[in-house]
């Protein structure tokens, strides 16, 4: 059915007409077809920040000090200014005042998190929404080839020191800490840490263990569990009191590690006769499942001997990648060699997923890459991988193939033309998990309002090539018609001979209001451009 772009005739239509049930925030979205940054100011006088996102309930920016230690909080607001005459001319041009960063966000705090040699990542950040807190991580340089001691894993880096901040967003307080010495935390992008309500996943990729914290209301970061030397709070008490079938010198090797981060680094070495807790379940459930498969003894073991012994050392060496919350009992564990482990180009590794029940310390299912039982849960629930916090409304409204027929019919697009049914499976699968709070609730990505390039921009937190056409955003529904449009750097493009360089945009979760920040090269301030609803 035809809508009218008249704002007007909209609100009135809502008076008259009711919604179908279940469908009244859905209705009120579509108010943004109307509701658009219509207006861009380029080159904003702004000061020269490392900007990371807003939050997700909008009520804050969140940038870093261009030398990485401060951190500095803006709260969003909208312009005002006033015209001369009895007209209003919207083609007329915006007061210079207006043209300001300060015109659109004002300055709450800045406070400074990194000390001595540490430095804030400037791609990690969590957001709290029920408390407003915020979690933020600094950390030292990393050791590439730091000797593998205490029960590391051999090929893992190390960084001297890991510091994760958890603040008051209100007002800057630091309310808690938690600090990761000697170890490798993958920061990148949120990679290696998960928040799901108020449970934290921590992923110790140096010494296999996965950290489970909770936020209290309080602001205190309590140490819950820690999944994988052990797994049942029990497990090392069990094996000291069993030290004498095992023998003094190998329960030292067991317990032996660096225990400054509050737990035993006891992951197995090549040395040592034991597996991990988690790796014990893993090999554990992996022999289940074929043993159940045949009832036939002969082809039992010849299954056995097949997928599992030949294939058993490939198992025991496999490390967990990232992990991410399916809900609060369940764990969804990426899994892989150690080269994938610390490489930016995983996706030509092969990986496995299991699902680990922290209730019953089980793994519940395991998943090759290439396999076709998983792909087809993630095609059909692909929301439920999300897991998106039960405070947060607007998350749910993330575009995907199992809740948007247009995210469908892209889905079955790429099927159609990828070479193989197996490479296409893999490329799916290798997002998962997905980073935390890695995509943006604006409705302006919704693909049921909108259409637009996805290899410009999309909803997912990630830095892009700098083009120097503007990006266009069309209705989905009649008229079909160009919306508005949104470009990265110089209004008259780059004529200074400097490489177009990267973009990132970032749109606020609910206002017409979006930042566009193109980076050319280090040494060159970025150009910001603001676009808003005039």
């Amino acid at each position: 059915m035809y809508r009218s772009n008249n704002v007007a005739a909209r609100i009135f239509n809502r008076q008259i007409a009711t919604p179908p049930p279940g469908t009244s925030f859905h209705c009120a979205r579509r108010f943004y077809e109307n509701i658009v940054p219509n207006h861009t100011v380029y080159d904003v006088e702004c000061p020269d920040h490392s900007f990371r996102k807003f939050t997700v309930d909008g009520q804050y920016l969140i940038t870093f000090s261009r030398n990485h230690r401060d951190l500095i909080v803006y709260r969003p607001k909208w312009p005002s200014f006033s015209y001369k005459g009895d007209e209003i001319d919207m083609f007329q041009e915006l007061p210079s005042s207006v043209q300001k960063f300060e015109s659109f966000f004002n300055l709450i705090y800045s406070v400074s998190l990194a000390s001595c040699n540490e430095l804030i990542c400037k791609d990690f950040f969590l957001y709290m929404e029920s408390n407003r807190f915020g979690i933020f991580a600094t950390s030292t340089s990393q050791i590439q080839d730091a000797p593998a001691v205490g029960g590391a894993v051999p090929g893992v880096p190390s960084i001297e020191k890991i510091t994760f901040h958890l603040l008051r967003l209100e007002d800057g307080e630091i309310l808690d800490v938690k600090v990761f010495v000697n170890d490798f935390v993958n920061l990148a992008h949120n990679t290696g840490v998960f928040l799901y309500d108020d449970l934290l996943a921590i992923v110790s990729l140096r010494y296999q263990i996965v950290h489970i914290l909770q936020i209290r209301d309080s602001g205190h970061l309590v140490d819950v569990r820690a999944i994988g030397a052990f797994c049942r709070e029990d497990d090392e008490l069990f094996l000291n009191s069993s030290s004498q079938c095992v023998g003094v010198s190998e329960r030292s090797r067991l317990l032996a590690g660096n225990v400054e981060n509050g737990y035993h680094h006891n992951q197995s070495n090549t040395d040592n006769s034991f597996l991990s807790g988690l790796k014990q379940r893993l090999l554990s459930f992996i022999f289940r499942r074929i043993w159940n498969e045949e009832t036939d003894h002969r082809l039992r073991v010849q299954c056995l001997t097949k997928s599992f012994y030949f294939h058993f050392q490939d198992y025991v060496d496999l490390i967990i990648w990232k992990v991410q919350f399916l809900d609060r009992q369940h764990l969804l564990l990426k899994l892989g060699s150690v080269d994938g482990g610390v490489s930016r180009m995983a996706d030509h590794h092969r990986a496995f997923f299991a699902v680990y029940d922290m209730e019953t310390t089980e793994i519940v299912a395991f998943y090759q890459n290439s396999g076709d039982d998983l792909y087809l849960l993630f095609e059909r629930f692909c929301n439920h991988f999300h897991a998106a916090s039960r405070n947060s409304l607007c998350m749910n409204f993330i575009s995907s193939h199992s809740n948007n027929i247009h995210a469908q019919e892209q889905l079955r697009s790429l099927k159609n033309k990828a070479a193989s049914y197996s490479q296409f499976v893999k490329k799916m699968l290798v997002s998962l998990p997905f980073n935390c709070q890695s995509q943006s609730p604006s409705p302006y990505f919704d693909l049921s309002l909108f259409r637009y390039d996805e290899k410009l921009i999309s909803a997912t937190d990630r830095h892009r090539q700098s083009t120097d056409h503007p990006i266009k955003f069309i209705l989905r529904r009649p008229p079909y018609s160009l919306r508005f449009k949104i470009k990265s750097g110089p209004e008259g493009g780059i004529t200074d001979g400097r490489t177009k360089g990267i973009s990132t945009f970032l749109f606020h979760p609910f206002l017409p209001l979006a930042l566009s920040i193109q980076q050319t090269t280090y040494l060159h301030p970025s150009v910001i451009n603001i676009h808003f609803r005039r």
